[in-house]
């Protein structure tokens, strides 16, 4: 179990996460602010907290990565949570992969490289404070979920079918033909998943979409 005492503590694995912070979680009863760029990060770390409002007079608010909404089986897990009050944003850009509960702890999502993820549960005043503004920079230029709502259940539908085509390296031509598209609207559906990928070129893409499980 952690204490909020100002230590920065690292844990691995999420079995050990929430065996030593389930009770901070217990205990959070103002605001739990959460970003992800993955879903997979946070869910079924801890696995009550999925829903916003578990208890009365508690805010959540979520921050996802545009690129996670690309994933048809978490589109409708975000909207989910906001119709159970969770105020939901979605960002262009990387988001550090971040919990604030009541803004006194925070937790990191760190790296995966060497096995099991590490995570850094932080108590120190100075860093929550700092982190949380970054926290709330990001959410500022954020967008609501429901404004970018029928734009995402378009992108989701001909994501799958453009990073095939450009996995298997077809021209530009060969893939607007095969998926009955014009070629400009086929090279504007490659720059709009581009851009929901955060990718600066195809190759890009395609690795970030590995990433994520997309393809």
């Amino acid at each position: 179990m952690l204490d909020a005492m100002g230590t920065v503590t690292v844990v691995r694995g999420e079995a050990e996460l929430y065996e030593r912070t389930a009770h901070l979680f217990a205990a959070t009863e103002q605001e739990l602010l959460c970003a992800a760029n993955a879903l997979r990060t946070w869910t079924g770390t801890h696995p009550r907290t999925g829903i916003a409002r578990h208890r009365p007079g508690l805010r959540v608010r979520k921050l996802f990565r545009l690129s996670t909404m690309l994933d048809p089986r978490w589109g409708p897990h975000a909207r989910i949570m906001a119709e159970h009050g969770a105020d939901v944003r979605v960002s262009a850009h990387d988001v550090n992969e971040t919990i604030v509960l009541d803004g006194r702890v925070v937790i990191l999502a760190g790296d995966e490289s060497h096995g099991a993820r590490s995570y850094s549960v932080i108590t120190q005043p100075e860093v929550v404070h700092g982190i949380t503004s970054l926290f709330e920079a990001a959410w500022r230029s954020g967008t609501e979920l429901a404004v970018h709502e029928a734009d995402m259940d378009e992108l989701r539908a001909f994501a799958p079918r453009v990073l095939d085509a450009l996995n298997k390296g077809w021209t530009d031509a060969t893939a607007a033909r095969a998926l009955g598209m014009s070629l400009r609207t086929y090279r504007r559906r490659v720059a709009e998943l581009m851009t929901a990928l955060g990718a600066s070129s195809r190759f890009q893409a395609g690795a970030r979409a590995r990433e994520l499980g997309l393809v």
